[in-house]
């Protein structure tokens, strides 16, 4: 597996090594060695989930306050920005944001370590979009920060207004929102 770095340090592009021939491909997804020696991450997955999004959904920017997600992200159909925002208050990279296209066609998986939120936009026609949690989700304590906060600024590459949940809609901005110490 190759690790390469974002903006923000602790948020890494994984490449899996992919065999592929004329019949198709293999690659190894998850396996927990081969993670923490090339991330130095050791932290258990305790979920695994799969959504099914069309064109210019927009799904975040979600965290959770209590027992905070890390999540290892991936795409196994379509294409998405997937983007990833600091949200501990005590990190100089505060409100700062890294987005990472991630298809079927390039394999990439995203970790976004807790402290993090977390959104992705769907930039093909549908995406299968899998991730594992390092927490599991508690609806009492699940966040969501506004996904057009002009503060944090992302540009989320949709052609036209973005398809939106109403919990996402109304979210705070993160002048307003609670976040990390």
């Amino acid at each position: 597996m190759k690790v390469i770095p974002t903006a923000l340090p602790e948020v890494l592009i994984l490449e899996p090594k992919v065999f592929g021939d004329a019949r198709g491909f293999f690659l190894e997804s998850w396996n927990a060695r081969v993670f923490a020696e090339a991330t130095g991450v050791d932290l258990p997955f305790v979920q695994d989930n799969h959504s099914r999004s069309a064109r210019n959904v927009l799904r975040g920017i979600h965290y959770q306050m209590v027992k905070p997600q890390g999540k290892l992200v991936r795409v196994a159909a379509g294409r998405v920005l997937d983007v990833a925002v600091d949200l501990r208050r005590s990190s100089p990279r505060f409100g700062q944001w890294v987005g990472v296209e991630l298809s079927a066609d390039n394999q990439r998986q995203l970790w976004i370590p807790p402290g993090f939120g977390h959104g992705f936009a769907v930039l093909s026609e549908s995406a299968d979009f899998l991730y594992k949690t390092t927490e599991y989700w508690l609806p009492e304590h699940d966040r969501s920060l506004r996904w057009n906060d002009p503060a944090i600024g992302i540009d989320w590459q949709l052609d036209g207004e973005p398809l939106v949940a109403a919990k996402d809609a109304a979210a705070p901005l993160l002048a307003d929102a609670e976040v990390y110490a």
